[in-house]
């Protein structure tokens, strides 16, 4: 068995190692998952963040990254997974390919437009993508920003344009909330002003417009 492994080694590097992780999945959102306790980041796919929102046809706003973590929850959630590492992403997690009863978890959920194919990072669910689309399934029935645009519009709204109003009103399924400097959440949230989000120069100022302080 070795010899021939090493007469093909190029198939076998290429081959996914299923022992690299396994456990039961608790899904974060739609392209995050923990397995067995670890942080992992589905491979070459890209979802909507959790807050996101999209428009139905009609115009309608629709909380499409809440949504598509939903339908992952409903497939996947409390499922076995066995994943293949095929890397470690800047934030430290764990990027891999995972299997649940022999589907793979990456391509059922691009299948069925829950997230979208991430091609700067592989072109494995290219034609899944394209299947979706064609059939307007899912996120391709909407009107829908892609996550990594939406993450970079997010993240211009984390720096105050004033330094001395540096307190954060965001909106969220939890209604009207403001974050201090400090805060567990101050960081990643960021500000939308065409959402009707904005920045504060005091508690008693957020408080006043009708926002209430975060817990954490």
């Amino acid at each position: 068995m070795l010899r021939i492994c090493s007469a093909l080694v190029l198939i076998c590097a290429s081959l996914p190692v299923w022992a690299d992780l396994s456990g039961y999945v608790r899904v974060i959102d739609a392209d995050t998952i923990d397995v067995g306790g670890v942080r992992v980041r589905l491979h070459a796919i890209d979802a909507p963040e959790e807050d996101q929102i999209c428009q139905t046809e009609q115009g309608v706003d629709f909380a499409c990254g809440a949504w598509a973590s939903a339908q992952v929850l409903d497939r996947f959630g409390g499922t076995y997974a066995r994943c293949a590492q095929t890397d470690t992403d800047r934030y430290g997690r764990v990027v891999a390919i995972c299997q649940v009863d022999s589907v793979d978890m990456g391509q059922e959920i691009v299948s069925q437009g829950w997230a979208f194919a991430y091609r700067r990072y592989g072109m494995d669910y290219d034609l899944d993508e394209k299947s979706a689309y064609v059939a307007d399934r899912g996120l391709h029935g909407l009107r829908v920003q892609s996550p990594a645009q939406f993450r970079k519009t997010r993240a211009k709204g984390r720096i105050p344009p004033n330094p001395s109003c540096r307190i954060k009103g965001n909106i969220s399924k939890n209604g009207r909330i403001f974050h201090v400097p400090g805060q567990e959440f101050y960081e990643q949230t960021g500000i939308n002003l065409t959402r009707g989000e904005r920045w504060f120069c005091s508690p008693a100022e957020a408080r006043a417009a009708g926002w209430r302080a975060a817990r954490r």
